[in-house]
């Protein structure tokens, strides 16, 4: 796409998600944060990010993603609709993959050792199940899910530590592939 298509694209995309923060210095940090994340910067942390929406430092930006209540699941919902009504084609296929992330501790929900293809081995990790939306030209993140493993889900002393949902239960892995 070119950058006139993907400018029209992220309009209408923040206008779909723009009620879940209902001030307007957190909706153009949203905005700038993903900006930063489709631009070219060689690196995309939260300084990078930072700087190249003009701020100073990521204070901001920081405050934005750990301590902001938007409701990840509701602009996950408003990504799907858009990511399917804006960029359907006949050739669309989903694709489910599983991703990891090393985490030093055990106190962080979900973690435990277990193998990773991010890492190569076994090691402290947080498995996610991920869904996405490709064609032949186009792909993207449409949803994600948090892997808890049973013995996760069947400590409850170690999921109220870490404050797990209630609703938590395990689930295999190729199961939100089918829902």
């Amino acid at each position: 796409m070119d950058s006139a298509h993907w400018q029209k694209a992220f309009e209408v995309l923040t206008g779909r998600t723009a009620g879940r923060l209902v001030r307007v210095e957190l909706r153009r940090l949203a905005g700038a944060f993903v900006l930063g994340l489709l631009s070219d910067l060689p690196r995309k942390n939260s300084w990078a990010l930072a700087g190249q929406a003009g701020d100073a430092n990521p204070y901001c930006l920081q405050h934005l993603l750990s301590r902001v209540k938007w409701g990840a699941d509701a602009v996950g919902g408003d990504i799907r609709g858009f990511v399917v009504e804006y960029l359907r084609r006949e050739d669309t296929v989903l694709m489910v993959d599983e991703t990891g992330d090393l985490k030093k501790g055990a106190g962080t929900v979900g973690v435990q050792r277990q193998y990773t293809r991010t890492a190569g081995h076994i090691g402290n990790s947080q498995a996610a199940v991920c869904r996405a939306y490709s064609t032949p030209f186009e792909q993207a993140a449409i949803d994600r899910e948090l892997y808890d493993a049973c013995s996760w889900i069947n400590d409850t002393a170690r999921c109220q530590a870490a404050e797990t949902p209630g609703d938590a239960s395990f689930f295999t892995k190729p199961a939100p592939a089918v829902r």
